[in-house]
């Protein structure tokens, strides 16, 4: 469970994050949403640890992130590096090693295979689509097997194809916490049970069918 209390971010004299609470249950979906700029960028790298703060708190499955780093949680950024001139199997074993002593070759196969990528897993990562590339960081960031995931922009440049077979990914992952910055209505229809709005330095959650309704009435842009 994610779990952000009057969390307040600024830079210089500019507030991005304005006493902003988000409680995100274990098993749902949640996308996170907003203008560019509106502050998502801001709200996960606090939450991962990685941008201090002074006010609020951000627990993760109860780690308070002021008193110890948590393990149980996984990261994509939307533009990630790997290893061109090495293969997608090359690429996965190595960030598996990075993350633990030993590899388990075993869970790397299932992975790989899960996105659909097994059949490829000799081709250099330079050879690889976007939509590929994308599958690959996805089974290399399941690999620590974390509860909680978190995606930024999981889609984004991908082709319809793409995009579907990350969707299908997703749907198909189970006992996953995850939380996904999105530009997309389509998607987050299809795979989100929540969304969070950031709006003006606030944010509000909804269900999924609630945003919708809310859209309708104004202009609130992703």
């Amino acid at each position: 469970m994610i779990k952000i209390k009057a969390l307040t971010q600024t830079f210089g004299k500019k507030t991005i994050l304005d006493n902003v609470s988000l409680t995100v249950q274990r098993n749902e979906i949640c996308a996170l949403v907003g203008r560019n700029g509106a502050g998502k960028s801001t709200l996960i790298n606090s939450l991962l640890g990685l941008l201090p703060f002074k006010k609020g708190t951000v627990e993760i499955n109860g780690v308070n992130l002021k008193k110890k780093n948590s393990e149980d949680i996984a990261y994509l950024p939307e533009k990630f590096m790997l290893y061109p001139s090495l293969s997608g199997l090359e690429n996965m074993t190595f960030f598996a090693m990075a993350s633990s002593k030993s590899v388990d070759l075993d869970r790397v196969r299932h992975l790989l295979k899960a996105v659909s990528l097994w059949d490829e897993r000799n081709l250099a990562a330079k050879n690889y689509s976007k939509g590929m590339l994308q599958r690959l960081g996805l089974a290399i960031a399941l690999y620590q097997d974390c509860s909680i995931l978190v995606l930024d922009e999981p889609t984004s440049g991908i082709d319809p194809m793409g995009r579907k077979e990350i969707l299908q990914i997703l749907e198909a992952l189970q006992e996953k916490t995850i939380l996904l910055s999105s530009h997309h209505l389509d998607e987050i229809k299809q795979l989100c049970t929540h969304v969070a709005y950031l709006e003006d330095g606030k944010i509000q959650k909804f269900t999924v069918d609630e945003f919708m309704e809310y859209q309708k009435l104004g202009d609130h842009a992703l």
